[in-house]
């Protein structure tokens, strides 16, 4: 049996949790995507905070 347990360390971990509010029509079109892309809520709202920062530096 391995002499490590838990959860591995990574470089960047995700420790800081954050809520939003969003209105029935936001949140439908969030699950849609993530539902289509496999990816979680917070992974889909990570992705958007960092198309928002590079569409600002074009």
């Amino acid at each position: 049996m391995s002499s490590r347990t838990g959860r591995p360390k990574v470089d960047n971990p995700i420790n800081i949790r954050t809520s939003v509010r969003l209105d029935k029509e936001t949140d439908d079109k969030l699950n849609q995507y993530c539902i289509e892309h496999g990816i979680t809520k917070g992974e889909a709202i990570r992705k958007g905070v960092h198309l928002l920062l590079l569409k600002e530096k074009k």
